[in-house]
Parts: C-alpha cells; structure tokens; sequence
C-alpha cells in the first residue's frame, strides 16, 4: 500500500472510533469519511462494508491496548504497574464496549471473526501477565483471576459515561481497594 493510501486508512480508523464510540450503531460511514477528511470512496475502498470497518476498528483499539498493558505492565513496581493498567482500562472501557458490541457474531453463528477474536485473547493474556506479575510480589489478591478483572472492567465501562472523570476515578479507586492493589 502507498504511502498516502495507508495515511488514509490510519485517518479512517481513527475517525472511526471516535464517531462509533460517540454514535454507536446509528454512526454512518459518511461521517466517518467527513470526520478523517477522506471521501466515502476511500473509506470503502479500505473496508468494502460498515461491518468491515467496525470490526477493523475493533481489532485496533484491541492492539493499542495489548500494547499500553504490555507498556505498563514492563514497569519496575508490579503493583502500581497494575493499578495504572487497571485505570487506563477503566478508562478505555467504554469505547471497546461500544466497539464490541455494534460486531454481530461471525458468519458461521460462532461468535466473533478470527481477527477479533484474536485481539480479544492478545488483550487478555497482557491483562493476565500484568495480574500475575502483581501477585507474584504480593500487590494483588493471590485469588484474584483475569476472568474477575475483565467483569470487573467490564462493569465499569458499562456504567460510566465518558465524562465522569472523577467519579471513575473513585470507583476505580474502590476496585482496587477491593483487589488488594497499593494505589
């Protein structure tokens, strides 16, 4: 792909999440297009459906946060390491949910794509490694499972509006308490 082509579909991408977490599934392809300052043409051009440019935003938004928990995760404290993964995937929670969730199951009726799917356990094992590595020095709940910490974030995301900045700080502040984190 040139150069200018994979500007563009970097531009689309972004565009892409933010009128899809602000709209959900009534964001249109247009203004995805006016918003990264392309014409509809490219946007289809790079992704031939709405569904392909959902899941491709999707798959992502999952690699920019694999990469911030492997990011984070890679600190020297465990436990604050983890507690600032925790606040950014608080944080982030609500866009990956809007994100997810406008994604019907795959063709085959067997849940998410490969690509998604993919993403989805890259993004798993970072936030796993990350509580594991807290654990390992004391600074998380030794019975504490990844599985907790995704419902966890998951909740969150689903009760906070992005603009609540504070009271999330304290609900994730609350969460942590309750996970044996040191803030």
């Amino acid at each position: 792909m040139r150069r200018d082509g994979a500007a563009n579909k970097e531009k689309v991408l972004l565009a892409a999440e933010h009128v899809f977490a602000a709209k959900g599934a009534a964001a249109s392809t247009e203004e995805v297009a006016r918003q990264a300052g392309v014409s509809i043409a490219t946007v289809f051009r790079h992704f031939p459906t709405k569904h392909a440019l959902i899941e491709a935003t999707a798959v992502r938004y999952l690699e920019k946060l694999t990469a911030e928990a492997l990011r984070l995760a890679d600190r020297e404290d465990p436990g604050k390491a983890f507690a600032s993964l925790v606040r950014t995937l608080a944080a982030a929670g609500p866009v990956k949910m809007t994100l997810l969730d406008l994604l019907p199951p795959h063709d085959d009726g067997e849940g998410l794509s490969r690509p998604v799917t993919e993403a989805v356990d890259a993004f798993r094992a970072a936030l796993d490694g990350a509580l594991h590595r807290a654990q390992a020095v004391g600074a998380a709940r030794p019975e504490v499972t990844g599985d907790d910490i995704s419902l966890l974030l998951r909740a969150l995301a689903h009760a906070t509006d992005l603009g609540e900045g504070e009271a999330l700080d304290r609900a994730v502040g609350i969460v942590l308490d309750g996970l044996g984190v040191p803030r």
